[in-house]
């Protein structure tokens, strides 16, 4: 039978050793995404997808492979999945995965990146379904390249009947308002932008704190 807690001793206890996570995590939508990497010629590419023009969400964009977390599967598991199922590659032919920085977006989503190598890109024959071409870019490009930058404000507007007579300032009230940056790479004619250019952009920068640190040493 559940007895209230009555002290904050009770409190104290009941809350200790208690792991912390991002608050309301369970009602976020959480998806994971692989940066592939492939040798061409030699030298390290960046692999993409062009989303199929039949898909109903962003048909037609430049992305990473990548797809939703199922029940009861790990983030990473998940980019493998993903990965093979779009390129049509085993899952044995991803190797060397590499965690990124997790993201939480404004839109109620976290997104796990992981970047990873596929061994042999004459076995990559993409889901029609989903991809409708794919194609490489040297990572020399990105790192000799900076993307455009451009911001995105975000603006606070309440739902009709919301309550301003309880808070000080009422309608007047200064919301805190959220600005974001968004990323543009242009190679060959494709535009590599939003949660992708993210993405890359925070690779690159990894790329060269690894590098200022080797020649540091």
């Amino acid at each position: 039978m559940w007895s209230p807690i009555t002290n904050i001793r009770q409190i104290s206890e009941a809350l200790s050793g208690r792991t912390p996570s991002i608050l309301g995590h369970d009602q976020f939508l959480k998806f994971a995404v692989l940066l592939p990497l492939v040798e061409v010629d030699n030298e390290v590419h960046v692999l993409f997808e062009v989303r199929s023009l039949t898909l109903r969400r962003q048909p037609g964009e430049v992305c990473f492979p990548g797809g939703k977390i199922e029940k009861g599967e790990t983030p990473q598991k998940a980019a493998i999945r993903e990965t093979s199922e779009e390129l049509g590659i085993k899952e044995s032919d991803i190797m060397d995965i590499i965690p990124l920085d997790y993201m939480v977006s404004a839109f109620g989503t976290i997104i796990y990146p992981f970047a990873g190598t596929i061994k042999d890109t004459k076995m990559i024959s993409p889901n029609v379904a989903e991809v409708g071409e794919v194609f490489t870019v040297p990572l020399s490009f990105f790192k000799k390249n900076q993307p455009d930058s451009y911001k995105i404000n975000f603006q606070v507007e309440p739902e009709d009947g919301f309550p301003f007579d309880l808070i000080i300032g009422g309608e007047n009230y200064k919301w805190q308002t959220r600005t974001m940056d968004e990323y543009f790479y242009r190679y060959n004619g494709k535009v590599i932008w939003g949660l992708t250019a993210k993405v890359l952009t925070h690779f690159i920068e990894l790329m060269d704190f690894i590098k200022s640190n080797e020649e540091g040493t």
